[in-house]
């Protein structure tokens, strides 16, 4: 539907205003605090996506998605028994294997997302897209994290965007998709919205703002207008599944707090929820259980103590 795209007009200072109120919300403290935690904790997709990635550190990353908080810190909550773990564990379609394997050793239903569609850059052929993630669900992968290509954007060849990521979607099956924008790669705001709406379109079931190679990834600016392509989506079309992932940058407890503040201010509080809200994050565990740690025993945990993060 083009003519939801075809006048979009975005109030960058308005925008960037808002996001400079935002960075000085006050963050809650206390109970508050390592309950917001918790629930960052959740909605973490725990992501390991480097060139020397092997077996063994893959089987690390999903003993630490299933125990991503120690147990005795846990019991010092009464949140023992609750069952926390992260959302998911992101890797490279060649080690989906290894992290759907190990999972399965540890008895643990934790979803295993692959990225895909020439992750980062999106600059391979979509024969080739599709095929890559053909496989990655081939392997056992739940959900996908594909990545689309920036020239169809910055072009402004939304009917060709929209049919990539519709076979894409296709190519998914029952795998949920989340569709990364490459957001700091857009050139405007105003792109990002377009390309949120036509990825909405075209059958996404979340909307990513990054790959984590860019060299700008997650912004709040950013977080804003696509959270509000979210709503508007919703107020156009009565569906009210599309979830939303910010990705890349995103390394300390306060950081991941605002982030949960901003979704329940904008989207509501029915967005906090794996299903419909993840972190994209690597080191932000090792923070989130830093804080949890100095809230527990009243002071800050020495390296060798939090070694699993």
């Amino acid at each position: 539907e083009l003519g939801w795209i075809s006048k979009v007009y975005v109030n960058r200072p308005a925008v960037v205003r808002h996001a400079e109120q935002i960075k000085k919300w006050k963050t809650v403290k206390g109970n508050w605090q390592a309950a917001w935690l918790l629930k960052a904790v959740t909605c973490i997709d725990l992501t390991t996506l480097s060139g020397d990635d092997t077996p063994s550190n893959v089987q690390r990353l999903c003993f630490k998605a299933k125990h991503p908080i120690r147990e005795d810190l846990l019991k010092a909550l009464d949140m023992h028994d609750k069952g926390i773990t992260v959302g998911a564990v992101c890797v490279y379609p060649a080690r989906v294997s290894d992290a759907v394997n190990t999972l399965k050793a540890a008895r643990c239903n934790i979803p295993v997302a692959s990225v895909a569609a020439g992750f980062p850059s999106g600059q391979t052929p979509l024969e080739t897209k599709l095929t890559e993630i053909r496989l990655a669900v081939e392997y056992g992968a739940t959900e996908i994290d594909i990545v689309i290509s920036r020239s169809l954007v910055l072009t402004g060849q939304w009917e060709a965007l929209y049919e990539e990521i519709r076979l894409c979607r296709a190519a998914c099956g029952d795998a949920h998709m989340k569709t990364i924008l490459a957001t700091g790669e857009l050139g405007s705001l105003a792109n990002v919205y377009k390309a949120s709406m036509i990825a909405m379109m075209a059958g996404s079931d979340f909307i990513k703002t990054s790959t984590g190679k860019e060299v700008e990834n997650a912004t709040f600016p950013v977080g804003i207008v696509m959270m509000r392509a979210i709503k508007e989506y919703y107020w156009q079309t009565g569906y009210k599944v599309v979830g939303f992932k910010p990705a890349g940058g995103i390394r300390t407890a306060k950081e991941a707090i605002t982030w949960l503040m901003l979704v329940k201010e904008e989207l509501g509080v029915e967005w906090l929820t794996p299903e419909l809200f993840r972190l994209g994050a690597s080191s932000l565990l090792g923070d989130i259980e830093q804080q949890i740690f100095y809230h527990v025993t009243g002071s800050y945990a020495l390296q060798h103590e939090l070694a699993m993060a």
